[in-house]
């Protein structure tokens, strides 16, 4: 089988592959890459698999009048800079010892050990630069009926590194058939759920980022639920109503943090060690999902107003007719009304209530009350 991809041509790549092979070495294109394009994917990033032992990588692409970054050495990775894009480009490895965490690795000359070592039989196909795709494990057969299957047996990899739990039910949820999850998989998963806690919250929180950007990740999500392995990643979830907010995005997808704030019960940051701006897209969502549309939009913005809606549509009170417009108009609003237009009749603490006092009157008015109305209201609480 061979693959027909544009990235083939690039002449970036070809120089890669042209400066280890024309020296005798195997250097081929692996995973992701040869699997987006065999189902006419898209490919975002091309990685090289090699017999060449690192330095001699190194080498060779720098002779080629390429620049060769030592980005992960210890490991084998070599990420060759070719007209203004990187490739990593990783010697073949078997692995010596592993935690569950992380593995101690050899370096092979064996496509063969490669690939066993790999996670998942539809990453460990190969091409070569020509498209020839190369598969050790079974790879084809099983990408051609989107079954997502471990490489030999899944306990095996499964402690090799238990964060593989996770990237099971995210490829699943990205490239695995509906309704056919692999037994065998789904039940080593469950067994060996416990250890996740030795995983750190970073990791567990970009698999799960991963997981519910996927189209639709509910059947995958509901999984994870089932066996307990929700529980643990992201304590409090209920999964229940994924299902309806996939529904009510009507296949433009949400995003994951839409997703994430019907998911949680509980803060996720806690869980999933989010950035400082992803943990306010939470708070804001968190609350924007309790308030009614045009309060939601009037202080967060129409896109987070939006996002509430879905939550609110998929939770079993979908808004109003005309909300759509509404969020629109309040997201355009502003209090007329600032500090300096109650001073100096009201100063210090009793100021700030004032202003919360017409805010809250503006909105309950549909923000038509003007300028005069709710000065009156902040400075006479009896007006209201």
């Amino acid at each position: 089988m061979r693959i027909e991809a544009e990235f083939l041509q690039d002449s970036g790549l070809r120089r890669v592959l042209s400066a280890l092979n024309d020296a005798g070495h195997q250097a081929l294109i692996v995973g992701g890459a040869v699997r987006n394009a065999l189902l006419g994917e898209r490919v975002v990033d091309v990685d090289i698999a090699t017999s060449a032992l690192p330095e001699e990588t190194r080498r060779l692409t720098e002779k080629a009048g390429l620049r060769a970054v030592p980005t992960g050495i210890d490991h084998g990775t070599i990420t060759v800079v070719a007209e203004g894009h990187g490739y990593e480009v990783t010697t073949f490895r078997r692995d010596v010892e592993t935690d569950g965490r992380r593995a101690v690795v050899a370096f092979s000359d064996r496509i063969d050990e490669d690939a066993q070592r790999r996670d998942f039989t539809m990453n460990a196909l190969y091409a070569d630069a020509s498209g020839e795709v190369i598969d050790p494990v079974g790879g084809l057969p099983d990408l051609a009926a989107r079954r997502l299957r471990f490489v030999g047996a899944p306990r095996a990899r499964i402690t090799e590194d238990y964060l593989r739990i996770l990237r099971f039910y995210r490829f699943h949820a990205w490239y695995g058939a509906a309704g056919k999850a692999d037994p065998e998989a789904l039940a080593a998963c469950a067994d060996l759920a416990a250890g996740l806690e030795g995983i750190s919250r970073e990791r567990i929180g970009a698999e799960m980022r991963k997981l519910l950007a996927a189209p639709d990740p509910s059947e995958a999500v509901g999984l994870m639920a089932a066996a307990g392995i929700l529980a643990r990643t992201l304590p409090g979830a209920d999964a229940a109503h994924l299902p309806a907010l996939i529904a009510a995005e009507n296949g433009t997808p949400s995003d994951w943090s839409c997703r994430l704030t019907l998911l949680a019960a509980d803060d996720p940051a806690r869980y999933l060690r989010l950035s400082r701006d992803e943990e306010r897209q939470q708070e804001k969502l968190t609350e924007a999902a309790r308030l009614p549309l045009p309060e939601a939009a009037y202080r967060h913005g129409a896109r987070i107003a939006r996002l509430a809606a879905l939550i609110q549509t998929a939770r079993g009170a979908p808004p109003a007719p005309g909300w759509d417009a509404q969020i629109d108009r309040a997201a355009a609003c502003r209090l007329p009304i600032a500090a300096r237009d109650l001073m100096p009749q009201i100063t210090g603490p009793a100021l700030g209530e004032a202003l919360r006092r017409a805010e809250s009157a503006y909105i309950a008015s549909g923000f038509s009350l003007n300028r005069d109305e709710l000065k009156r209201i902040a400075l006479e609480p009896s007006a209201i």
